[in-house]
């Protein structure tokens, strides 16, 4: 077991399998020491656990937890590529993207959930620059979308 896969069971957590995608498109590629995941939805073995806007259907709290569903499976993405998580030298940038209510402007407050678990997982090689970006809707009617980018050890 990689030392990343050894944090995230001792924070209770489990890798999962790589989300197959729902379009014409790769979870993660490679370019250079760069890994770019595609935007990752919050499946929970293979169905979204919860559908809507944030600040409607979805509360702020639900959605910061379902951020770090796809981060999780952000990771699983770059270890499809990479080979090991202790490969990644650095989270270099997230992109989240939240469906919003018309009203709702804690975009910031729901992505904290996969910039704390890159955190939380990878200490300092887990903090990065970082865009939260409320949205119409997004794909299947999930109320949020996490890609990173990393860059991995030489």
């Amino acid at each position: 077991m990689s030392a990343v896969e050894a944090r995230l069971a001792e924070l209770g957590l489990t890798l999962p399998e790589v989300v197959p995608p729902i379009a014409a498109y790769q979870p993660a590629v490679q370019s250079g020491p760069y890994v770019f995941t595609a935007g990752q939805l919050p499946m929970v073995d293979g169905k979204l656990p919860v559908t809507g806007k944030v600040g409607l259907e979805v509360t702020p709290e639900e959605a910061k937890d379902l951020a770090r569903a796809c981060a999780l499976n952000a990771l699983a993405a770059v270890k499809s590529v990479a080979g090991e998580l202790d490969r990644i030298a650095r989270v270099v940038k997230v992109v989240g993207y939240v469906a919003s209510a018309a009203d709702f402007t804690g975009q910031p407050g729901v992505v904290n959930g996969a910039s704390e678990l890159l955190s939380e997982v990878l200490g300092d090689k887990g903090v990065h620059a970082r865009s939260a970006v409320g949205v119409a809707v997004l794909p299947l009617d999930a109320p949020v979308e996490v890609e990173i980018q990393v860059e991995l050890a030489q």
